[in-house]
């Protein structure tokens, strides 16, 4: 699924949407300031995957942040990346938790996090997080903007 060149594989092409994440390619780019802590967010307001025991769609709001290291997603290979998953049947924990595993082990980043927030299963949202670990000293890390799920209230 990662790949690892200089040269992004879908920048400046047609592209078609990966059937599965499994066949799914996630780019990478140099970061023109690796020296600079400094926050980069991606937001994903119509995440879709399915259910993995009824098949039925379940919707999530992915917030993912981000204090690159030598490298930077490529945002056309993660929006292809994140579309695979709309066939794919996974838990909300396990498609969040994986989504920030992948995005980790691609760019090695200073810090990453991921905020999973799933609209109700059952009458139940589930909102799932994940982090590399501290955030680093002085990096400047904004709320991640999302309410908790208030249904009709």
């Amino acid at each position: 699924m990662a790949h690892l060149t200089d040269k992004p594989a879908l920048l400046g092409q047609q592209s078609a949407l990966p059937a599965s994440p499994e066949e799914a390619v996630l780019d990478r780019v140099p970061n023109p300031h690796p020296d600079t802590d400094y926050l980069a967010r991606f937001t994903a307001p119509e995440f879709t995957s399915l259910c993995p025991v009824t098949g039925q769609p379940d919707f999530a709001h992915l917030v993912i942040d981000y204090a690159p290291g030598e490298w930077l997603v490529e945002s056309k290979a993660l929006k292809l990346y994140l579309g695979a998953f709309r066939n794919h049947g996974a838990f909300h924990e396990d498609c969040t938790v994986r989504i920030g595993k992948d995005l980790a082990a691609l760019l090695k980043p200073k810090w990453l996090r991921i905020g999973g927030y799933w609209y109700p299963r059952g009458g139940i949202p589930i909102d799932v997080f994940w982090q590399t670990g501290q955030i680093p000293a002085g990096l400047w890390v904004p709320d991640q903007g999302v309410a908790p799920y208030r249904g009709r209230g």
